[in-house]
C-alpha cells in the first residue's frame, strides 16, 4: 500500500488554471510542515505541467528542512491556500530542466546571481516538486 500512495503522489497535478497563474506568477507563497507560520515567498518554475522550487540558504530551520522532516505544506495559488507535498527531485534530465525554466523565468539582470546560483550542486540537490496533496480534493469549502 505505500509504495502505490508514494505513486499517486508523484502523479498528481495541479489543474491547468493553476498552472497558467503558477506560470505567470514570479513568487510563490509557501508553507512548509503542517504547524502553523506564515506563508514565505519563493521562486518557482512550472515543468513538464509540474512544479519546482530550490532552497537557496539552506538554513536549518528553513523551508527546505522542514519538508524533509515532514513532506506536508500548503501553497498560495489564485488567492487561495492549496495542500501538498513536498517531493525530492533525483532526476538529472528534471534538474536540468529545471535550470532552463529558471533561466528563462528569472531573466531580469539582478535575477542572474540568483539563476547562476540555482545552478551549484547544493542548491541544485534541493529540487523539491509539490504535488497537490490527497487531501486537496477532499476539502471542499462550504458556502
Amino acid at each position: 500500500m505505500g509504495s502505490s500512495r508514494l505513486s499517486t503522489l508523484r502523479t498528481r497535478r495541479f489543474p491547468k488554471n493553476i498552472l497558467a497563474a503558477l506560470n505567470k506568477s514570479k513568487i510563490l507563497g509557501i508553507r512548509a510542515g503542517s504547524r502553523p507560520h506564515r506563508f514565505i515567498g519563493i521562486w518557482h518554475v512550472v515543468v513538464e505541467n509540474r512544479l519546482f522550487v530550490r532552497s537557496w540558504t539552506l538554513k536549518p530551520n528553513g523551508w527546505y528542512h522542514a519538508f524533509l522532516e515532514e513532506p506536508r505544506g500548503a501553497v498560495q495559488v489564485c488567492n487561495r491556500a492549496i495542500a501538498i507535498r513536498a517531493v525530492q527531485t533525483k532526476s538529472e534530465r528534471l534538474k536540468d530542466a529545471v535550470d532552463g525554466a529558471y533561466a528563462q523565468k528569472y531573466s531580469t539582470p539582478g535575477s542572474v546571481k540568483f539563476v547562476r546560483g540555482f545552478r551549484h550542486v547544493k542548491r541544485r540537490d534541493t529540487t523539491t516538486e509539490l504535488v497537490p496533496s490527497l487531501s486537496t480534493r477532499s476539502r471542499k469549502k462550504s458556502t
